[in-house]
């Protein structure tokens, strides 16, 4: 049962290269993670943007209109006969240029905040930038290295092919449910008496047959089929 260890040697490679491919695709997932994350970052500053902007556009229309209050009442102050309608409007002005003052201290506000937005949105793009330099020299370095391991594996599943074709379907069948039940370890060496997949000591008769036999013999332990490697191979 040498060809299923063989067999065996082939699909941890390709189990090896197939990790390894997946810890590749992953660090390439999370470096595009990175750009969408500092690309959304920089979406949402924008829309804050748009929000102040279109705050101060509605604080300057109050302004403008508080100005055009005070000059209608201080041009209707001059036909006022009374001094209580004199009293009323001098206090609709006044009330008026209170409000104008709060409101240009609200849009110096938003000034300063627009400013202070628009300067984080320059640093966050120009970073983004630089960021999307680095991450492409990374992916590409990444999908040299994918593609190189693909070419392993290629080269590995032809070999498994061909191994597989000479073995009966019985004991590719027993193999397939070993390795999914022994974390991708179905074939295991015996060596001097003990098998190599849990340390256990072989039945001395159970041991004897490997050196004589071609049949699938398990180890009566963790039922792995063992296998007799010639001495110049171990």
């Amino acid at each position: 049962m040498i060809a299923l260890y063989e067999l065996q040697e082939i699909d941890l490679r390709i189990d090896g290269l197939d990790g390894e491919k997946a810890q590749l695709l992953a660090e390439a997932a999370a470096l595009e993670a990175k750009l969408t994350e500092a690309r959304e970052r920089i979406a949402a500053r924008r829309e804050e943007l748009a929000t102040l902007e279109a705050d101060k556009e509605a604080l300057e229309a109050s302004l403008a209109g508080e100005q055009e209050n005070i000059v209608r009442s201080e041009s209707h102050q001059k036909e006022i006969k009374t001094q209580k309608e004199y009293q009323a409007v001098s206090k609709e002005i006044a009330t008026a240029k209170k409000q104008i003052t709060e409101l240009e201290e609200q849009i110096l506000q938003k000034v300063n905040a627009i400013e202070e937005v628009n300067a984080d949105i320059v640093k966050k793009e120009s970073d983004l930038g630089e960021l999307e330099g680095n991450v492409a020299t990374q992916q590409g370095e990444v999908q040299q290295r994918v593609e190189a391991l693909d070419s392993g594996i290629a080269a590995d599943a032809t070999k498994r092919d061909a191994t597989v074709k000479g073995l009966p379907a019985s004991i590719m069948k027993r193999y397939t449910r070993l390795r999914d039940q022994r974390r991708g370890v179905a074939v295991v060496e015996a060596r001097e008496g003990n098998c190599l997949g849990c340390n256990m000591h072989l039945p001395p008769q159970l041991y004897n047959m490997l050196f004589r036999a071609d049949d699938v013999i398990t180890c009566p332990h963790c039922q792995r089929i063992l296998v007799m490697r010639p001495a110049n191979e171990q």
